[in-house]
């Protein structure tokens, strides 16, 4: 534990030298922190970097249980609920791809409420249920629906909490495998920060099982480019979060659009629905969404780093542009075109990124989000740590009866 400290406090003077309104937070006495509600977001934000590498050096550990059991596989599920379902949609197109087996994403209540109809007729399978603290009632009742209904379905827990009910009831069940992460991916705060890209990072595991020297390669260049987006960007982020707009929103492609629907979720979430948020991909968008861009309207653009993929996203960019709708763009991405720039855009580049793709960029731009939807948070004189003043929300979501087949 005090090698974590360390680690941490090292990283916060690091990030506190190239951004003064770090150091200005983190100079605040413990209890003006907690006053003001930000004294877990913060560094929960901030950590990410460090935790995505000892996240990857964990799944390592588990290579030789997992792989005979992805290699049976012929569908694969990747189960969560709200941020948690989020993290598994991010990663499940690379994962189809790399496994060669059919993968969704679907929610816990969807499995909760419709069972095996949710779920594709390839069989064996592997359920993979995502979840930060794993006491929601959907994460205990889906699979436990699964367990007695599929059984030529295996099952996978992916946790940050390991006295979590998913984790301690399910442990000794011979078709189940628990992976808790580190306990410092268990957030503190009530929404979902370093808790989501580990989770995504965890998941992410499963199609390079057979391939640990690129998998970690992959981590290192995202816990690395992460720093540099810190240090370079945190006070960019902080004033894009204390624009005058009322509504957000986020556009992304394939696995960009996945972490589109957690950063729109981030700022409803953290605003207490304050800002409207939606989400929608660049072709959608000409489809009826676009009528609700006005001129209080943040755009935020996750920029794809395919070809003909910012092809398509370019054109709608140019429309919006030309339409001049919208208060203002935050175009974010490898290598933004300059001519897809105007004069109120902000882009956010992403640095040492050669060796990422597309499949690897949503942990990026969730940390983008999380910055953006933290700072109007303290805007808005709401805390961070706790926003839904009204206790409508909760870290977790509160009890309701499971209606199990007996």
């Amino acid at each position: 534990m005090s090698s974590l400290f360390s680690l941490e406090h090292d990283w916060l003077q690091l990030l506190s030298k190239s951004q003064p309104i770090v150091a200005e937070m983190l100079a605040r006495d413990p209890e003006e922190q907690r006053r003001l509600g930000y004294v877990h977001t913060l560094r929960e934000i901030c950590q990410q970097p460090w935790t995505w590498i000892r996240t990857a050096e964990l799944m390592q550990q588990f290579a030789r249980v997992l792989s005979p059991v992805v290699e049976r596989i012929s569908s694969l599920v990747l189960s969560g609920s709200g941020s948690s379902e989020f993290a598994g949609d991010c990663v499940r197109m690379v994962l189809q791809k790399e496994l060669s087996v059919n993968a969704q994403a679907i929610p816990g209540g969807t499995l909760l409420t419709h069972g095996s109809h949710a779920v594709s007729i390839g069989r064996p399978g592997l359920m993979v249920s995502v979840a930060r603290s794993g006491d929601s009632p959907e994460s205990v009742g889906a699979l436990a629906l699964m367990l007695k209904t599929e059984p030529r379905f295996r099952h996978l827990v992916l946790t940050c909490n390991r006295q979590g009910s998913l984790a301690s009831t399910f442990r000794e069940d011979s078709r189940v495998t628990v992976i808790a992460l580190d306990d410092c991916t268990n957030d503190r705060s009530l929404v979902m920060t370093s808790s989501f890209t580990n989770l995504v990072l965890a998941a992410r595991f499963l199609g390079l099982i057979d391939e640990p020297a690129r998998y970690l390669s992959i981590c290192n260049a995202l816990s690395r480019t992460a720093s540099a987006l810190l240090q370079e960007h945190f006070g960019t982020l902080a004033q894009v979060g204390k624009a005058p707009f009322r509504r957000v929103l986020f556009l992304g492609s394939g696995p960009r659009f996945a972490v589109a629907r957690e950063t729109a979720l981030k700022m409803l979430e953290m605003t207490a629905g304050r800002v409207t948020t939606s989400c929608e991909t660049y072709l959608g968008l000409r489809h009826g969404p676009m009528s609700a861009v006005n001129e209080d309207t943040l755009i935020v653009c996750f920029l794809s780093t395919e070809p003909k993929v910012q092809a398509y996203e370019s054109d709608v960019l140019r429309e919006l542009a030309q339409k001049q709708i919208g208060l203002f763009r935050l175009i974010v991405g490898k290598d933004v075109p300059k001519e897809l720039v105007c004069a109120k855009d902000i882009v956010i580049s992403y640095q040492g990124a050669e060796e990422l793709a597309d499949n690897d960029m949503p942990v990026l731009d969730a940390v983008v989000g999380q910055l953006m939807a933290f700072f109007r948070c303290l805007q808005e004189g709401l805390q961070p740590d706790s926003p839904s003043q009204s206790g409508v929300i909760h870290r977790v979501v509160e009890g309701f009866p499971l209606h199990l087949p007996t």
